[in-house]
């Protein structure tokens, strides 16, 4: 499969200065520099956004009169996120990515104040769901802007500043959401972020419609694809049939199960690159690795918090805590594979990354004893943070450097797709296991006598350890993303 080539002044024949000039700038050099902290600005706040939800959520459902429909307001926004990414891949292919930016900026800002207003909770659902569409419309479109904007050199330098770009939102957010929440009301976490999107869009559209706007010179421009468009639609439906049936566990609930994978299978086939479910090499084995990364750490890190609260007496914010410098050490692992040093090295140091990754998740129910000091999470999870850093930005970089121009914002959305596909399908199968151990019993309280009685240390085993074990298997894929002779395929 052809690479997109760096344009190097030293190989090429182009004598302009300015283009010289260009070429040995950095992200933040005179010709990149109103983009980068467009881009980079539209996704600290899609993290501010996203830390900030969960500390509001459970005041909005309350409010709402709406703890029923509590997971569907998480679960909307997943699938229809998975229908937007598949959508911006063939959009951005199509007419490059403006169009499907701006309207995924314009809906995740109308999604925020539908749910924001809402006065009922099936209203702040559909708000969640509009979020979701054009969340997965924006960050693929994110991914195509980086492909043709910046040379190949630099895009390990901004992906890197998209990582870097949650640290501030991983440590303020959950703070300031509460402040807010608790002043002001829960409803200013929602209207409050869309007039922020003005800033970063007034800097990064008109480089954007300069550097990557329009189809590929020199390809064929495609119509839409509709067997893919109706995949994305089987795939979201399938995903949250399975989501439902994982968390109802009743005889029942083999119906929605049925058909959820009845959608699902087929879907995922058809919207992968082929091979990835059996890890060929190349492209295929880098869609199906960020898959298996972030299933892994994000099923475990949702029960951490809950894991602190409830087996060891920790205040909410303390627990919240525990995972803060996770975000400087995620951004830190980032800086690192932007190294030139280390580019001959690269799947050795993502392998390294996810024996990290798996040696944090086992390691984090080592406080269910009680003479392990709960300050072990912290450490435990800094470390696997870091090497997240050095996966999942490492698979950014080799997804664009293995994709034609004209097929990144597919593979793109591919990536995307792995992703949430699997943080949604491995979180329904650690919930499941976490219930079925008696987990959905344990009491929420702060107080260690308290949690005593409603303690579940096997519970939580349940979920740490598999992940532990899928973590491993990513291990074994970073063995297997050069491509063979035959091409990435």
């Amino acid at each position: 499969m052809a690479a997109l080539e760096p344009r190097d002044p030293a190989l090429a024949h182009d004598t302009d200065p300015a283009a010289v000039a260009e070429c040995e700038e950095g992200v933040l050099g005179r010709s990149h520099r109103a983009l980068s902290v467009g881009i980079v600005s539209v996704v600290v706040l899609i993290a501010f956004e996203a830390m900030a939800v969960g500390t509001a959520m459970p005041v909005a459902a309350k409010e709402l009169d709406g703890v029923s429909a509590y997971a569907f307001a998480f679960s909307a926004y997943f699938t229809t996120s998975l229908f937007g990414m598949v959508l911006a891949g063939q959009w951005s292919d199509r007419s490059g990515p403006l169009g499907a930016l701006t309207t995924g900026i314009g809906a995740f800002a109308a999604g925020l104040l539908l749910s924001g207003t809402a006065g009922a909770m099936w209203l702040f659902v559909l708000g969640r769901a509009v979020q979701g569409f054009g969340g997965g419309l924006v960050i693929v479109a994110l991914y195509v802007v980086v492909g043709r904007a910046y040379p190949e050199r630099l895009r390990p330098a901004i992906m890197a500043a998209f990582a870097a770009g949650w640290v501030v939102p991983s440590v303020v957010g959950p703070l300031a959401a509460g402040t807010v929440t608790e002043h002001l009301g829960w409803r200013w976490v929602f209207v409050g972020i869309p007039v922020l999107v003005v800033f970063p869009l007034a800097l990064a559209l008109p480089q954007i419609r300069r550097r990557a706007s329009g189809p590929v010179e020199g390809v064929p421009v495609a119509s839409f694809d509709r067997r893919r468009i109706r995949l994305a639609l089987g795939i979201s439906l399938g995903a949250g049939l399975l989501q439902y049936a994982a968390q109802e566990l009743r005889w029942w609930s083999l119906v929605p199960a049925v058909a959820g994978a009845a959608l699902l299978v087929p879907a995922v086939l058809g919207l992968l690159p082929r091979g990835t479910y059996r890890a060929v090499r190349g492209l295929p084995s880098v869609v199906l690795l960020r898959g298996v990364a972030a299933g892994a750490f994000v099923s475990a890190e949702s029960f951490v918090p809950l894991m602190l609260v409830t087996q060891r007496g920790l205040s909410p914010t303390l627990a919240g805590f525990s995972l803060a410098a996770g975000g400087a050490t995620w951004a830190l692992g980032s800086w690192v594979q932007t190294r030139a040093r280390v580019e001959p090295y690269r799947e050795r140091l993502m392998t390294f990354g996810m024996l990290l990754v798996a040696a944090a998740i086992a390691g984090a129910p080592s406080v269910l004893i009680e003479a392990v000091p709960a300050w072990t999470v912290a450490v435990a999870w800094g470390l696997g943070c870091f090497g997240m850093g050095l996966v999942i930005s490492s698979t950014s970089v080799l997804l664009l450097h293995l994709s034609a121009p004209e097929e990144a914002g597919a593979n793109s959305a591919a990536l995307q797709i792995s992703d949430g596909l699997s943080n949604a399908l491995l979180l329904a199968a650690g919930g499941a296991a976490f219930a079925a151990l008696g987990g959905g019993t344990v009491a929420h309280t702060t107080t260690t006598a308290s949690t005593t009685a409603g303690s579940h240390p096997a519970a939580f085993a349940a979920v740490f350890l598999p992940m532990a074990g899928v973590a491993l298997v990513g291990a074994w894929v970073t063995t297997r993303l050069r491509a063979g002779e035959g091409g990435a395929r």
